[in-house]
């Protein structure tokens, strides 16, 4: 198991970070279908994963971390699974670059877990990803209190796809920011 960080967030949760490995499918699942359920600020809005779908999905981010072509990170609070962080690097023209995805569970949020993720998941990017030049993302406009966070991590507005999100029946703006990195 290759922890990253163990210990409190600013705010005081007790949280472990650490790579995934193989036996994480079921926590997985159970997180995602959560945060689905939700239908807050994630690509999942109420469909439901299943346990062979997320058991792929580790095995590709697996291969892709040992690829140095990804850095996915898993942030417990003892035993459960309370957010996930990823940066993918796209490929051919665009390798230099790298896709943040984040996600905190609702039990959790505003509790700092999601702003030390987003430091610890650059910083382990920029150390395993040597090919890593720019890190972009996608946020939902209403999500205000992502947007303040990644200004506050170094991330710039670059774009904006008006009604480029749908969510609970309705057409809101992407955001999109970068960040360079070396």
């Amino acid at each position: 198991m290759k922890i990253v960080y163990q210990g409190k967030t600013k705010k005081g949760l007790e949280i472990l970070i650490r790579y995934p490995q193989f036996g994480d499918e079921q926590e997985m699942c159970r997180y995602i279908n959560e945060l689905s359920k939700e239908k807050t600020f994630v690509r999942f809005q109420g469909e439901e994963t299943s346990l062979k779908d997320e058991t792929d999905y580790l095995d590709s981010q697996l291969k892709k971390i040992e690829e140095k072509k990804a850095i996915t990170l898993l942030g417990f609070n003892g035993n459960k699974l309370i957010a996930i962080s990823g940066i993918n690097m796209m490929d051919k023209t665009e390798r230099h670059i790298g896709v943040l995805a984040i996600s905190v569970a609702k039990d959790f949020r505003g509790k700092g877990a999601g702003e030390l993720l987003t430091e610890v998941i650059l910083k382990e990017a920029e150390k395993e990803i040597t090919n890593l030049k720019i890190v972009t993302l996608e946020v939902y406009e209403a999500n205000s209190v992502a947007q303040k966070l990644y200004q506050e991590t170094g991330f710039v507005q670059y774009g904006r796809l008006p009604n480029g999100i749908m969510r609970n029946e309705a057409f809101e703006d992407a955001i999109f920011m970068y960040k360079n990195i070396k």
